[in-house]
């Protein structure tokens, strides 16, 4: 499977208005549960807090990848989200985060979510590569942008 064909517009906003990395957590799992992608919101919801209780998912480099491997999601996909102001997501860096992508992968696919957090994560320490989404005004720029992945 490409990368590319685990985004789906429906899945991204370009306004996230969160500050905190709850408040960005619960908009985005909010972003997969209207898309269709989770058969249960609160143990998605669990299980990304699950994964952040080991290590901070924020990154550095003005990007988080939280992600979650479970039963509660019926589709994988990779949902993304900007923020103008940014947010705290806890990265090591200690910088605010300004893109974020969320990773829901069902508990049958093997590996599939940690290729893609091995895909994204190779391309966004690029920094044109996250100029370009920075830049992206719309949903259908994104998915232009992650066409180059």
């Amino acid at each position: 499977m490409e990368i590319i064909e685990l985004f789906d517009e429906s899945t991204i906003t370009l306004d996230l208005q969160g500050e905190t990395k709850d408040e960005i957590i619960a908009e985005m799992v909010d972003l997969m549960d209207k898309g269709g992608v989770l058969a249960d919101k609160k143990e998605y919801t669990e299980e990304i807090y699950a994964r952040e209780a080991q290590s901070t998912t924020g990154l550095g480099f003005d990007i988080a990848i939280p992600h979650a491997k479970t039963a509660a999601v019926k589709t994988p996909r990779v949902a993304f989200g900007k923020s103008s102001k940014g947010f705290d997501f806890q990265s090591e860096d200690g910088q605010k985060a300004h893109l974020i992508f969320m990773i829901a992968a069902t508990d049958t696919d093997s590996n599939l979510h940690l290729q893609a957090l091995a895909t994204l994560s190779r391309n966004l320490i690029k920094a044109p590569f996250r100029e370009k989404l920075l830049a992206a005004a719309s949903a259908a720029e994104v998915m232009e942008v992650l066409k180059e992945i």
